[in-house]
Formats: C-alpha cells, structure tokens, sequence
C-alpha cells in the first residue's frame, strides 16, 4: 500500500517545538516578529501570504506586512530592507520571490541583515549551505522536504535520489542536505537526455518544475519515492502538483500530496527561523 507523506503530522511536530519557544520567550514579555515584504498581487504570493498570517497569529508570532506596486524602482525596495533591517523588533524578514525583472535581485539578495533573512537568500547563508553548513538559516522548502523524508523514515543512505530543479533556492541546496545524509543525488533539468529513464531507475525522485501534472505514472516504478515541491493550477484550475497524484499514487511506494504536502511544512520552517533569529538576536 501506499504510503501518503502528507505534510500535517512533521507540521505538528514543528510547530510543537515552536510554541514552547515562543511561550517562554512571552513569559520574559518578548515577541518574535516577522517582516514580509509582497510586490503586487499574485495569487499565489496572497495565498502564501494569508497562510503565514494565520499560522503566526496560532503560534504567537507577530507580523509586519509591507505591501507595494511591483513597479517599484530597485532603490525604493533598497530603502524598504534597510529599514527593516535597522528596526530591533523585526526578527526575521521574507521577500517574496521572484522579483519583477526590472528588479536588481543580486542587489536586493545582498541588501537584507544575513541574521534576519530567514528563507535564505544572501548570498552568505547560501555558501554556508552549499559548503556543507546546515548550521544556520537554510531555504525553507527543500528543507520542509527533508522533514518529510525523515518524519517518514525514508532512508537516504546510499540511495540514487533525483531532483529535477537546479534553482540556488531549491535544486542546489536540497542537493547538498541529501549529500549530508549520504544519498547520491543527480539533478536533472529543461536540458537532461534520457529524462524518464533517470527518473525511473531513482529510488526517490523530488520534483520542483511547476508545471501541472507533467509527470505521470509511466515515469515511476513501483519502488518510486515521490517528493512533489511543486505547485501551480491545472487546466480545471486546480491547485496540483508536478506528478499527475491521481494517475500515480496508487502505483509507487511513496508520495506527497499537493496540497497537503512540503508546502504546509515550508511555512512552519519559515517560522521556526522566524523564532531562532529572535533568540539569536536576544543573547
């Protein structure tokens, strides 16, 4: 039978653990605060927005949200980070991502405090991860799908894992946190020969394309361990995931559900971060 590594449980998990921080830091009248920065109204980013509200508000972690045109100038947004980045309330600071194009984002990556940047986007915290370090701040969502891979007792050692993403954000650090563990990672992408083959003979696929319901069973085998991290709206305009879940999850070993999977474990994540960088900040 298969196994559904749906992502509530390691979200109960995680934030169990974050609340018995926040608790003993609000006995001690402290409070971690997040600082969002959202450029227009993507719904996703809306979505994604609304989701992170509601869990710090259960979790007891105050925000402060900034909103603006995305037509705003590389200089204003400058302005808006720095600002941020000097107010000792703020603990942590996300930008949602990406940017529009006119938008210099190596500028942008570089601006915010490495100490508050809690999804991982300077360029400092990001060596440290490709260096091996998991130490300290690393991208949230290839994080919440090691989570899952380990709340579920998915062995890593010595598997043949594939990842098709090569993104800074997702592809490239999710590679070296499965290097950490032992597992022998190949990551794939638009230019890979022979795509469906290498994805067939993998022992655990993780798959970030957002693209709707690209993968289908005939890309798996029945020993197939599933880690779908995309998301994006099929043609009935339905939030899915990367691997067609109706066509496959009955015929692998293992898969995560969208929605329902790594996404709810990234904000968790994020707001496990959202906690450390407070108390970081507080010694």
């Amino acid at each position: 039978m298969t196994i559904i590594m749906k992502g509530k449980a390691v979200v109960d998990k995680i934030q169990e653990e974050v609340r018995l921080k926040v608790n003993i830091l609000k006995k001690q009248d402290k409070y971690p605060k997040l600082g969002i920065i959202r450029l227009g109204n993507n719904p996703g980013d809306r979505s994604y927005e609304k989701s992170i509200v509601k869990n710090c508000e259960n979790l007891g972690i105050q925000t402060y949200i900034i909103r603006r045109d995305p037509s705003i100038n590389t200089y204003e947004l400058v302005k808006i980070i720095e600002k941020l980045n000097k107010d000792s309330s703020i603990s942590g600071i996300l930008i949602f991502m990406p940017l529009p194009s006119h938008i210099d984002e190596k500028i942008i990556r570089n601006t915010i405090d490495p100490n508050k940047d809690v999804d991982c986007i300077h360029p400092l915290n990001l060596a440290k991860v490709l260096e091996g370090d998991l130490n300290g701040f690393v991208p949230c969502t290839p994080k919440a799908a090691m989570e899952i891979l380990i709340y579920y007792d998915m062995n890593l050692e010595g598997k043949s894992l594939v990842i098709i993403n090569r993104s800074t954000v997702v592809g490239k650090p999710l590679a070296m946190m499965l290097l950490e563990k032992d597992a022998t990672v190949t990551i794939c992408h638009s230019k890979t020969k022979n795509l469906k083959a290498i994805i067939k003979n993998a022992d655990i696929v993780v798959t970030a394309l957002g693209n709707a319901n690209y993968f289908d069973k005939d890309y798996f085998s029945s020993e197939s361990i599933l880690v779908d991290i995309g998301t994006s709206v099929d043609e009935n305009k339905k939030l899915s995931g990367d691997i067609d879940y109706d066509d496959t999850y009955d015929m692998v070993k293992a898969i995560t559900p969208v929605p329902g999977g790594v996404g709810r474990v990234t904000t968790s994540i994020l707001l496990k971060h959202v906690v450390d960088a407070y108390r970081k900040m507080d010694k």
